[in-house]
């Protein structure tokens, strides 16, 4: 998956979830903030489908 692409879903899970989405740059990464939940995004242009998807479900609540 593309990294901007993982950002608009990011972006839609927030809309969906009625709060920000929070990027702030950090060294190889970007952290993100989604209301009380937090992860890192590599800075690859392509990610691993496995690795975004697990992103996304942590985002989502359906994750630890």
């Amino acid at each position: 998956m593309k990294r901007g692409e993982l950002i608009k879903r990011i972006a839609k899970i927030a809309k969906r979830k009625g709060t920000t989405a929070i990027f702030t740059e950090g060294g190889r990464h970007t952290h993100v903030q989604l209301g009380d939940r937090q992860t890192t995004i590599p800075r690859h242009n392509e990610i691993n489908e496995r690795t975004a998807n697990g992103i996304l479900k942590h985002l989502e609540g359906e994750g630890k």
